[in-house]
């Protein structure tokens, strides 16, 4: 059988549209929780590809959450094994320290609803090809990254260049969300820890705006994550000759 790795944060952040892709596809799924086993200690070995979610704390809070650096030993693994793997906000930026970026404060936050654009690469990637210029595109991101040396630059906002990379060609960042549908949402508005982080940001992000949007929006962006996605998993049942990536 198919086996998927899952990083997994918080227990609000999933693996949302994705998953079922991933099960109509005959995966196995197994999540390693690190809120609740911080020290767990997972192994790529004997996986067909690896997932890592999104989550509030940052890549160099070591001190506070010991198990990134145990990912970033597990993202190094399988880009080391040619195992794909796919990186979602704080799972994309672990993906670009792993690769030698440095991961910092973006200029602004971008929490609802923002403009992502596809660069030339972006156009031609088979996982981004279906995102237009200008697709509303669901974020909740404080931090952004550097491209990584090597990697191929592939989707970019207004108040973040850097939203989505590839590298080699089945291993790939993306800051934004394409896993999210509409009780998702509902349910991150909800978490305290988020309620805190809109309300610190003294009426620059208006929570009941990312309501009255997220319906007339989330039937394309459940569009987009059908394709990405699911290139993404025809991208797991391929297997790989052994052949050197650039340098990381």
């Amino acid at each position: 059988m198919k086996k998927l790795l899952v990083c997994q944060h918080v227990a609000y952040e999933l693996l949302g549209t994705l998953h079922p892709l991933l099960k109509r596809a005959g995966f196995r799924i197994r999540y390693v929780n690190f809120d609740r086993h911080p020290h767990a200690e997972p192994e790529v070995d004997g996986y067909h590809g690896l997932v890592v979610l999104g989550g509030p704390m940052g890549v160099d809070q070591v001190d506070k959450h010991p198990h990134i650096e145990t990912e970033l030993r597990l993202i190094g693994d399988a880009i080391d094994r040619q195992v794909p793997v796919l990186g979602i906000c704080l799972g994309a930026q672990l993906l670009a320290k792993t690769l030698g970026a440095r991961v910092m404060k973006n200029p602004e936050k971008e929490i609802g609803w923002y403009d992502v654009s596809p660069t030339e690469a972006g156009k031609a990637d088979p996982l981004m090809c279906e995102i237009r210029p200008g697709e509303k595109i669901f974020q909740w991101h404080g931090d952004t990254f550097e491209l990584p040396a090597g990697a191929v630059h592939l989707a970019e906002s207004e108040a973040c260049a850097n939203q989505a990379f590839r590298y080699g060609d089945n291993i790939y960042g993306f800051q934004f969300h394409l896993e999210v549908d509409e009780a998702m949402i509902g349910r991150w508005l909800e978490v305290p820890h988020h309620v805190n982080e809109i309300a610190e940001l003294d009426g620059q992000i208006d929570p009941n705006r990312i309501r009255e949007e997220t319906p007339l929006y989330i039937d394309r962006l459940k569009e987009l994550s059908d394709f990405t996605f699911g290139r993404f998993v025809d991208l797991l049942g391929i297997k790989k000759k052994h052949r050197m990536l650039p340098s990381r």
